[in-house]
């Protein structure tokens, strides 16, 4: 019996490879004999990067960069099919992880980081970009992104503009001049798992502010502020971003993607599951296994599990999701491929604990699985 073993990390928790050898061990012990083959899956958010190039058998790179508030951070990026693709998450130039809780400021945080690692990868020479955008900090409309590739945000006295979405207020010409040429001929991939538009009241301001440290009163600045440059960059390249779907991802970047790249938004789990050849590992599987940190009702939008569950139910192949946590409306997954879910926790426990023991609850939920699994399989 194949068993593909394929979910996305738990994040703050356990990588995405480590949770898939935890399943692993649950299944062999009460499976030994089942060949059990480790896809460890991503989004485009966190550990899309490490998941996408050990399943390529690429090559990791470093390139410090300017953190979400200047302060220099190494970031891992990849190269793939023999150094034609870089794959780049924003997350490790601009990513909310990077910052303390009392640092978080969209006011203030920039971009500029995810546009130095693009550069990074033009001068490798590549001709396509896969860049994750979950995970950001930011909420500056990826200008801080531009800013690095060379476009120009000026205010109404010819003066540049500081970083950070509140500056957006002021601005009053943007002059993509001095551009990198290099971004024309490259494709970009901009794996992307929301629908949000930039502005509104599901704009990136007003649906992820918060999480980012915005208070009510700096989500009104950001969202107008974020109004006001997609009014003015409209304008200036015929180009209305606004109302997109994915525009609003990461604080915006979406929608500097489109302005200033010849970027395309796709779901982030379909980019991955293409890289890594998902469709090709599930011949000849019996039965497969997802999961991620918390499964809800936001998991029918464009997650990891029921991207994966898509493409095993073409094949009808039962799915089951293993997860931390069973949230709000997570029932609705069962309508996109997944067959049964389970959270791991056995029993009443804090977040902390359950962050703690990640690997030994993942591992003794698959093992509780297996075990009904293999008495449903006496009863047939």
């Amino acid at each position: 019996m194949k068993i593909l073993v394929a979910p996305d990390s738990f994040k703050g928790s356990v990588s995405a490879i480590a949770v898939a050898r935890a399943m692993g061990r649950g299944i062999h012990r009460i499976f030994p004999d089942a060949a059990i083959e480790y896809v460890p899956i991503a989004d485009g958010g966190e550990g899309t990067v490490q998941t996408v190039v050990a399943a390529a058998q690429g090559e990791i790179r470093q390139t410090t960069v300017s953190g979400p508030l200047g302060t220099p951070v190494v970031a891992q990026w990849g190269l793939i099919n023999n150094g034609a693709t870089a794959v780049i998450e924003m997350a490790a130039a601009s990513g909310l992880m990077l910052l303390a809780a009392e640092e978080k400021n969209p006011l203030l945080a920039s971009t500029f980081g995810v546009g130095q690692l693009v550069l990074a990868a033009l001068d490798a020479g590549v001709s396509a970009i896969v860049i994750g955008i979950g995970g950001s900090a930011t909420n500056d409309g990826g200008s801080g992104f531009a800013r690095a590739l060379g476009a120009r945000f000026l205010d109404a006295s010819g003066k540049e503009l500081p970083e950070g979405g509140a500056a957006l207020q002021e601005l009053a010409r943007i002059d993509g001049s001095a551009l990198d040429p290099r971004l024309a001929s490259v494709d970009i991939m901009v794996a992307c798992d929301v629908t949000n538009p930039l502005c509104g009241p599901t704009g990136a301001s007003a649906v992820f502010g918060p999480q980012k440290g915005a208070t009510p009163a700096m989500v009104q600045q950001l969202d107008a502020a974020l109004a006001h440059y997609a009014d003015l960059a409209e304008k200036s390249f015929g180009k209305s971003v606004r109302d997109i779907p994915g525009a609003g991802a990461a604080g915006g970047l979406g929608a500097g993607l489109l302005l200033f790249t010849n970027a395309r938004l796709r779901s982030g789990i379909d980019i991955v599951l293409q890289v890594i050849g998902l469709e090709k590992k599930l011949e000849g599987a019996s039965l497969v296994f997802t999961g991620e940190g918390n499964t809800d009702f936001q998991t029918t939008h464009g997650k990891a599990p029921v991207g994966v569950a898509k493409l095993a139910a073409a094949r009808n192949i039962p799915v089951i999701c293993l997860s931390g946590g069973l949230d709000n409306g997570y029932e609705a997954i069962y309508a996109q491929g997944i067959d049964a879910a389970a959270g791991c926790p056995a029993g009443p426990a804090s977040l902390e604990d359950c962050i703690a023991k990640g690997e030994t609850l993942v591992e003794a939920a698959a093992e509780r699985t297996c075990r009904l699994l293999a008495v449903g399989m006496r009863l047939a």
